[in-house]
């Protein structure tokens, strides 16, 4: 399951939920904005930075872990300490927070980094342990839903469904971006399930979600670039940089180059993928899972 694409969207839609996860959130948390960086020289990137309203403020950077990585801390150091260093005029402070699914994702040895640790600079968030998703706020019950599996995944996300509506009304923007998500992740995990099977899950009609209007949307674009992978690979290419630009904006020379090895198959694989892409990290990483 794309848990960073899943994450992105809701910080994206309300960045003010990361401040739910800490005990002294800042007084302008709601005039925060949220950004996915990248650190380009090193080829490192940050999950997200919220940046705060004022130079006088404090940014905050967040990383979601769902694999374990015993150097997390020492590549987080890293990228901080050069994200700071070259955008050192736009806040006064920082702090970062690391969204682990549960305590067993953390990395075993943090000698070098104890220091860090132990003073307020990054604060560890365990899903797991944050309760049950009916007492939680909306926002963190759909973190909290990312790590549950089976029949009790499909119990939780339709309680949030029916508590969305019942709190926010069925017709409301932000009822209806919930609503998304709580499909999307849902989609995600249960890839065997029918779309009628996901409808009497939730209670909900999927044709009505976004997810599902923009498969449609791009659906005919989709259609031609199968036709065309199928008969001429550098046609397919094409179609299906141009759909990428319309959804995550403008592809590198350098990230081009690494499509153009890739075989039919691999394209036809990537036009499925890029119906989920929200960010040109989600293409990135796509292409690193199968080493081109």
């Amino acid at each position: 399951m794309r848990r960073d694409t899943i994450f992105y969207q809701l910080f994206r839609q309300s960045p003010s939920l990361l401040f739910e996860l800490l005990d002294n959130p800042p007084q302008d948390a709601l005039e925060y904005t949220f950004e996915a960086i990248e650190v380009k020289e090193t080829a490192f990137r940050l999950d997200g930075a919220f940046l705060p309203p004022s130079k006088l403020g404090i940014v905050y950077f967040c990383e979601v872990q769902f694999q374990l990585d015993e150097l997390l801390y020492e590549r987080m150091n890293s990228e901080i300490g050069i994200y700071v260093y070259r955008n050192r005029a736009r806040f006064a402070d920082w702090q970062a927070v690391v969204i682990y699914p549960s305590r067993s994702m953390e990395q075993s040895c943090t000698d070098t980094v104890r220091e860090l640790l132990l003073s307020d600079r990054i604060k560890r968030v365990y899903l797991d342990e944050l309760g049950k998703i009916e007492d939680l706020p909306i926002g963190l019950g759909l973190m909290v839903l990312t790590i549950l599996e089976g029949d009790e995944a499909k119990s939780e996300a339709k309680g949030l469904v029916s508590g969305t509506r019942r709190m926010l009304g069925d017709r409301s923007l932000a009822s209806r971006d919930i609503i998304d998500l709580i499909s999307t992740i849902i989609i995600y995990k249960f890839k065997n399930l029918t779309r009628e099977e996901v409808d009497v899950m939730l209670g909900i009609e999927l044709q009505q979600t976004r997810v599902y209007q923009d498969a449609m949307a791009e659906g005919e674009a989709i259609g031609e670039a199968r036709g065309e992978a199928r008969g001429e690979a550098k046609a397919a290419l094409a179609l299906i940089l141009r759909l990428l630009n319309r959804r995550v904006g403008n592809i590198s020379s350098d990230v081009e180059l690494r499509m153009k090895a890739l075989s039919l198959n691999q394209l036809e694989e990537l036009l499925d993928a890029a119906l989920d892409f929200t960010q040109p990290g989600d293409l990135l990483a796509w292409l690193e899972d199968r080493q081109v």
